[in-house]
């Protein structure tokens, strides 16, 4: 997973570029930022309810912002 991925989601997400959301959730190899994506892109195409949008977007909000925080692991020093 490399840090632009969620720069992406996090510019995406708050533009609404709801299509180049799409396309990153599909091409990210973080399987938990492509589920959150998944989850909110789902909510907010198809549920009549508001506080589920809501909920699946600050999830996925939340969720970035935790991830960016992370620093990479070393697996190996030269």
């Amino acid at each position: 997973m490399k840090i632009p991925d969620y720069d992406k989601a996090l510019y995406y997400t708050l533009w609404g570029h709801w299509d180049d959301l799409l396309v990153l959730m599909v091409r990210t190899e973080d399987d938990l930022l492509s589920k959150k994506i998944q989850l909110f892109l789902n909510a907010y195409h198809h549920s009549l309810d508001e506080r589920k949008i809501m909920q699946n977007h600050d999830n996925l909000l939340y969720y970035l912002d935790h991830a960016m925080k992370q620093e990479p692991v070393v697996l190996m020093e030269v």
